[in-house]
């Protein structure tokens, strides 16, 4: 593993809302192949519909271009490896920190090779591998935001268990960061993807997307006596399937989402944001990852 800032630039800046100047994805051309390949994978991964492999490659090619214009320079994570359709959503595999990458060990068995191989890509790339998580302890990278520079949220969920948190902790408090523990609702079960980014947004540095009637009241108080904003998800556009709580900030108040979830869409723009969208359906909405979970943010200004 490389040592921490060895390339001499910044890295993470510990924000989920500063301007993206430097983000790592997955191609759908290497994450799902082929229409074979999909078809044999995607009931075994709980994806709700069977993705069109080459909707999702047109649908792709309209979200990068978003984020170029928006200012993001793009870096694609390939790998020889075979590492299955939900490969595509590479937030999930390290948590990024101002120190480097903390590579994850997944709660989802079938994703166990993600992240040695975006390790293998981020240090190729010339961004520091900062340490990683050991089974027993499982951490995704959905179940982590980034509330300010020093406190970082961490739901506690059937993908991120306490051994995991324990050693995510002991990683980042030498950095000076809390690690706020929110403890996640069984909702739907151990099946279904429920990640702490399913209930919440960073969209500034005092205003968060949320959906309110999943989050602990110990955490929404939290959030509200630190002086955030919330902007409510109305009940319709979170269990619409269409990841209305799912929004990804390239700025502050400049957001991309989802087509759809209109009134979600007219709450952050009443709050003062710029809401950009683009048609997800096939790399989205089918696998149950938004535009925050096809983002592995590695630069901010």
């Amino acid at each position: 593993m490389a040592k921490p800032g060895a390339t001499g630039a910044r890295f993470g800046l510990q924000s989920e809302y500063r301007p993206l100047k430097r983000v790592l994805l997955r191609h759908p051309r290497d994450a799902f192949r082929s229409q074979s390949s999909i078809s044999r994978q995607w009931r075994q991964l709980n994806y709700i519909q069977e993705p069109n492999f080459s909707l999702a490659l047109e649908e792709y090619e309209q979200f990068t271009g978003l984020l170029e214009r928006l200012g993001a320079k793009i870096e694609y994570l390939e790998s020889e490896d075979d590492l299955g359709l939900d490969s595509l959503y590479v937030r999930d595999a390290s948590v990024v920190s101002s120190a480097g990458a903390i590579l994850c060990t997944m709660g989802k068995q079938a994703r166990s090779a993600e992240p040695r191989a975006q390790g293998v890509a981020l240090e190729n790339l010339g961004f520091p591998v900062h340490s990683a998580i050991e089974f027993p302890g499982t951490v995704e990278g959905g179940d982590t935001a980034w509330l300010d520079h020093k406190t970082l949220a961490v739901g506690r969920s059937y993908r991120t268990n306490a051994e995991g948190i324990y050693q995510l902790r002991s990683a980042l408090e030498p950095l000076g960061v809390e690690v706020l523990v929110v403890d996640l609702p069984h909702f739907r079960g151990q099946d279904d993807v429920f990640h702490l980014m399913s209930v919440l947004s960073p969209l500034d540095e005092d205003l968060l997307l949320v959906y309110s009637p999943l989050l602990p009241v110990s955490f929404r108080e939290r959030l509200l006596s630190d002086g955030f904003q919330l902007v409510e998800v109305p009940e319709e556009e979170f269990y619409a399937e269409t990841q209305g709580c799912n929004v990804l900030a390239v700025g502050p108040r400049v957001v991309v989402a989802i087509d759809g979830n209109l009134e979600t869409k007219r709450r952050m723009e009443a709050a003062g944001c710029e809401v950009h969208t683009y048609a997800g359906a096939e790399i989205s909405v089918k696998g149950g990852g938004g535009p925050t979970c096809l983002t592995k943010p590695l630069e901010r200004a």
